[in-house]
């Protein structure tokens, strides 16, 4: 699954930076772009719902298969339409990805086997490493962006005929992702049952938390990578190879960033690393448009990279931790639907905020609603503590 996770991340890190350019080259305006990044995350959420709440009564690998087979015809979708509605037609029921994070179809599934497989601190570990992987290929992606640019004079053809090639190279890597999930082990049969309710004694709690994460989501859907690209783009007049670049370290940063986030959760807790790491990045988001130079906002995009994804690992195996294990599948999508239903709605208008002014608002907005997110945080669940955080708590054992 991690290997799997590493290939996915590289294809969704030169996807996210090639995407917003592919498209105006197409002819779309910027807020054509935003409906379509919206959509993107308006389709991912209704799959992720849907395989999330009926994971727990089925095989886990036919579900990954299948969700493979869905990102090769995005990829083949991709570089063969260049109308709107047909390419928003693939952007709803595709697995794109505009955020260059792993808001995908696939996330309920592997995260409920990755908590299954391990328990209590080694639990966020895993995470960690798992998200470590997925960035730190997408880092490497975002540098593959450039190909393009480099190919295109070399092979006598266009630049936007490259960018096809980068499509169909990311319908190829689903290929190789299929092959990697064929050799997961069957679930025994035993485990696949079909319960009464997805989610049981844990169900409030998941509820309030998918509300907040939702508020942090929709922030987010302001300032999705391939957005972020564009005002870069729009503000400085900056290349894609530039971009490229940029997003690479960004990416490292945030990639390692995992680590850390274990290590200061096992001292502070899994809430308070979330919080604590989560809102300085915020701060850095706001400042942002105010640089006068691209050195200082590239400065600001750097450090909030290293701080604002320390939340991810420790986010995951928090909410695996807190739900019985009859539950993650559905606690997974649950909480990870509501984000990508709430964050479809932003990137339309941060679209149509850089459509008027390239000054930046949509990095103030997202800045400052994901600050209201983290003093919730930190106000209703300080005292919801995972069992190796509190030994005396005892977690519910049964589901009705």
């Amino acid at each position: 699954m991690i290997a799997a996770k590493a290939i996915r991340g590289f294809g969704d890190g030169f996807v996210s930076l090639l995407l917003p350019i592919y498209l105006l080259n197409l002819g779309l305006t910027p807020f054509q772009v935003g409906l379509v990044a919206t959509t993107t995350l308006l389709g991912s959420g209704i799959l992720t719902l849907l395989v999330g709440t009926h994971a727990s009564r089925y095989d886990h690998r036919p579900l990954l298969l299948a969700a493979s087979a869905l990102m090769a015809f995005t990829g083949l979708g991709l570089a063969s339409l260049s109308s709107f509605w047909p390419l928003m037609l693939v952007a709803l029921v595709g697995t794109l990805n505009p955020s260059g994070g792993d808001v995908s179809v696939f996330m309920p599934v592997e995260h409920a086997m990755l908590a299954n497989s391990v328990e209590g601190p080694s639990r966020t570990a895993v995470f960690a490493r798992y998200s470590l992987t997925g960035t730190l290929f997408a880092a490497f992606g975002s540098l593959a962006a450039a190909l393009p640019g480099l190919i295109a004079p070399a092979a006598g053809i266009t630049t936007q005929a490259a960018i096809q090639g980068m499509f169909i190279l990311y319908a190829l890597l689903a290929l190789a992702m299929a092959a990697l999930y064929r050799g997961l082990p069957s679930r025994p049969a035993a485990e696949i049952a079909a319960p009464k309710s997805a989610l049981g004694p844990s169900k409030k709690r998941v509820y309030l938390l998918a509300t907040l994460f939702s508020l942090d989501a929709f922030g987010g859907g302001f300032v999705v990578q391939s957005l972020i690209a564009l005002w870069l783009y729009q503000r400085f007049g900056l290349s894609i190879e530039i971009a490229g670049s940029i997003f690479f370290w960004a990416g490292l940063l945030t990639a390692f960033s995992y680590l850390a986030a274990a290590r200061i959760a096992s001292r502070i807790g899994l809430v308070k690393t979330m919080v604590y790491t989560h809102l300085p990045s915020s701060l850095c988001l706001i400042a942002i448009p105010f640089c006068t130079g691209l050195s200082y906002a590239v400065i600001l995009l750097l450090v909030r990279s290293a701080l604002s994804q320390m939340d991810v690992p420790t986010r995951s195996s928090y909410v695996m931790a807190i739900v019985t294990p009859q539950e993650r599948a559905a606690a997974a999508s649950v909480t990870s639907v509501p984000r990508s239903l709430a964050a479809a709605a932003s990137p339309a208008l941060a679209g149509y905020l850089l459509g008027v002014s390239a000054f930046g608002w949509p990095l103030i907005v997202g800045g400052a609603l994901k600050i209201v997110y983290d003093i919730l945080l930190l106000a209703m669940f300080s005292r919801v503590r995972p069992l190796e955080e509190a030994p005396g708590m005892e977690l519910p054992t049964k589901v009705g």
